[in-house]
Formats: structure tokens, sequence, C-alpha cells
């Protein structure tokens, strides 16, 4: 009997090693999204065998439903301000720790330990935070400052950012360092005999070299913001009133709180389709950022 040729053994192992990512990728990923896609056609309530058939009837309806337009408002808000805010202070960070700064190993785990929490006991550490630990010292100090952040539609938004930054603003920081640690120090030498500032520096030859960070943190705060649930379940369950309500906490609500599977899946194809949009553009420009360099 011929025995198996090299390539056809490579082969094997290739496939060997593909197959069960590749079944799990389809059975978790290809094949929900194929069903909700088939849901978002119909009127389906979750529980009956009948599929009623109303087209794209779910999809004109998300552009007459106020609390699907407000969700999707507030989940822009979130998504821009946090991206922004996230990005400035992990780089502010980053090039901080990546001085010579005594105990800087130390700063930087404080500054990275918050993302090993979950975002539900997050959402909780932060409402007490900001009901009962800061307003007390608050009173004791004898000042009048407003730290019921979650308490008004005005400011749920900035408590949100400040709870989600303190959070992942130590994740995004080490791909910073990171890439801050691979820019060869030969550079920064001959800039420094050339008479460059710091300034000059910084904006001559880090900025352009964290290029490819740069692209990894906006794309990965980006998505991530635009899936933000977990935080406003704990912390404001989309209060006060409907001020903090995502879109995913929306699908969530119509979905299963009010058992419109087929508008559920309506609205979370929008979803996939601003993710695939909003990911796509953004790594496209910022790729042909780093090809330029």
């Amino acid at each position: 009997m011929r025995k198996p040729s090299v390539g056809r053994k490579i082969r094997i192992q290739y496939v060997t090693l593909v197959a069960p990512g590749m079944l799990v990728f389809t059975v978790g990923l290809i094949v929900p999204m194929l069903l909700g896609l088939r849901y978002s056609l119909t009127s389906w309530n979750g529980f009956t065998r009948d599929l009623p058939w109303v087209g794209f009837g779910n999809y004109v309806k998300i552009l007459h439903d106020p609390y699907a337009l407000d969700a999707w408002w507030f989940t822009i808000k979130f998504t821009f301000w946090n991206t922004v805010v996230q990005n400035l202070f992990a780089l502010a960070f980053a090039v901080v720790l990546d001085s010579e700064l005594k105990a800087r190993k130390v700063y930087r785990t404080i500054v990275f330990v918050p993302c090993l929490v979950s975002p539900v006991i997050v959402g909780f550490v932060w409402l007490r935070m900001f009901s009962d630990v800061l307003p007390a010292i608050n009173s004791a100090l004898g000042t009048n400052i407003n730290f019921l952040l979650f308490g008004s539609a005005r400011t749920v938004l900035s408590g949100l950012l400040v709870a989600n930054n303190w959070q992942w603003i130590g994740y995004w920081m080490i791909i910073y360092l990171a890439a801050l640690q691979s820019i060869p120090r030969e550079l920064y030498e001959a800039a420094h005999v050339d008479g460059a500032s710091w300034l000059r520096r910084f904006f001559g030859i880090t900025i352009p070299m964290l290029a490819p960070a740069f692209t990894i943190c906006v794309v990965g705060i980006t998505i991530g913001s635009l899936k933000v649930y977990e935080l406003i379940v704990s912390s404001t369950g989309g209060g006060p009133g409907r001020a903090s309500t995502s879109i995913v906490y929306q699908i969530y609500n119509t979905a299963i709180s009010g058992r419109q599977y087929g508008y559920g899946s309506a609205l979370s194809m929008t979803l996939v389709v601003v993710l695939l949009i909003v990911a796509v553009v953004q790594a496209s420009m910022l790729r042909r950022r780093e090809v330029q360099l």
C-alpha cells in the first residue's frame, strides 16, 4: 500500500489543526448570524413555531422607533468620546511610564489591574462610588461638588465614561507601551544631536512610529464601545429614564423582555452591519497612513 506523500501529510495536519477552530467559528458565529438574518425578516415572538413573514418591515420600523434611534444616538456619543478619551489617556500613561520614572513597574501594574475586573463589577463599584463614597468625601471636606453622575440624564454619559476609562485605559496603555519600547533609540539620539526638542521628537518620531499601535487601539476601542452592555446593566440600568440605553441594551429589552425576537434580530443585524463598516473603514484609513510612513 502506497504511503501518503509529505505534502499530503502536511495538508492533513493543517486540516486537523484548523478544523476544530472552523467548526467552533461556524457553529458559534456564522450559523447564529444566518438565523438572526432569517428571524429579522419575520415577526417571530420567540416561542411559537410560526414565523410570520414581514420582509423588510422590521428595518423600516427601526427608522420610526424613537427608542431605537435614541439608543443609537447614545451609543454613537459614548463611542466617540470613549475612543478619543481612552486613546489620549492610554498614550499619555504609556509615554510617562516609558520614562526613567522610579517604581514605574508598580505604576504600570496599578493602571493595568482594573481591566482584569469584570465590567459588571466595575459598574457596581462606580455606582457605589458616585452614590456613597465620593459624596461622603464631599461632605467631609465641606465642598459642593456634584458626584451623582448616574442620577441625571445630563451627566450619566460622563459617569459611564469615567467608569469605562478607569477600567480599560491600562489595557490599551500596554499596547502603546510595547510599541514605544520597539522604537529604535538611535532615532531619538540622532534627533537630539541635530538639536530637535522633546516636542519635535515626539511628533516627528514617536507619533509616526506608533501608527500600527494606533490602528489597533482605535479600532479595538471603537468596536468595544459600540457593544457596551454589561457596564450599563450593573450601573445605570439604562437610566435615568432611557438616557443611557445603548443599542445592545435596547436589543436585549426588545428581544428578551419585550418578546419581539424578529424585531430584536433586525436591530442586531443593523449593529453587525455598523460594526463591519466601522472596522473596515477605520482599518483601511489608518493602515493607509502606516503605508505612507
